[in-house]
């Protein structure tokens, strides 16, 4: 399978912004073995804004732009040293891309993009994707590699595109705040029901929430692509996802 895996701030960081080491560890070690069993993987992957808040020892997450850049400047080089070191410690190869709106509105950019991430590949290398938050003040603002994540999928003819959040999957209400509430197992179609659903952001070191979910899974969903939503703490259950199991809550493609 050709699999497209988002990972979020809330996963790669704990709350203070510091990179969460065991979700990590845990997370390329699961992430090797699924390329070694033959699965080609491309991580589209949060944290660099994140982390570079945890590492300039910002007590929060800044609101001004110039603040925001910096911090991802600086994060996005600790985030893929992290990444380069563990999975080499696997025996596997990554390999950075920083896109911005523009590489993937533009015909001739996305296929460069296209081309790049296919030869990727063909090499057996693990491109891991990020907005290029330095520079794009639009993608800030916007802000959601969910979106990202499902426009990549397209780009790689992607199998599946999962969602590793802070939440297990789409629930009948906020779990955080409603103890009846109960997960959605599947979604054969987006209606304005399951998007009533959807409401508010994400955590407050990531810009991502159930809202932007949705609308990767329109994004994917419309091109015949499967998107399981699932917990990011628990990256093991990625061998029950490929084994069949439900896990989360899955978003089946509209074949045409």
């Amino acid at each position: 399978m050709r699999i497209v895996i988002k990972v979020g701030t809330s996963t790669l960081a704990h709350p203070t912004g510091r990179l969460n080491i065991r979700h990590m560890e845990e997370l390329v070690k699961v992430l090797s073995d699924l390329k070694n069993a033959g699965h080609e993987l491309v991580l589209v992957s949060s944290g660099a804004i994140g982390m570079g808040v945890g590492k300039l020892m910002l007590k929060k997450r800044p609101e001004d732009m110039p603040s925001k850049q910096a911090a991802a400047a600086v994060g996005q080089c600790e985030l893929m040293y992290t990444y380069d070191r563990l999975f080499t410690d696997y025996g596997h190869t990554v390999a950075q891309i920083l896109l911005t709106g523009e590489d993937l509105e533009n015909p001739e950019r996305r296929g460069n993009f296209e081309n790049t991430l296919y030869r990727l590949l063909e090499l057996e290398a693990l491109p891991i994707i990020n907005e290029n938050d330095s520079v794009a003040t639009h993608e800030i603002a916007v802000g959601d590699n969910d979106t990202l994540s499902a426009i990549v999928a397209e780009c790689a003819g992607a199998d599946l595109l999962v969602l590793l959040s802070d939440i297990e999957g789409l629930f009948t209400a906020d779990p955080h705040k409603d103890p009846t509430a109960q997960m959605i197992r599947e979604v054969r179609e987006i209606t304005p029901e399951i998007e009533a659903l959807a409401a508010g952001k994400g955590s407050a070191l990531g810009t991502g929430g159930m809202e932007t979910k949705l609308r990767a899974a329109k994004i994917v969903t419309a091109e015949g692509i499967d998107l399981v939503i699932m917990q990011g703490a628990r990256p093991e259950k990625l061998y029950d996802l490929i084994e069949g199991k439900m896990i989360g809550t899955r978003f089946y493609g509209q074949k045409a």
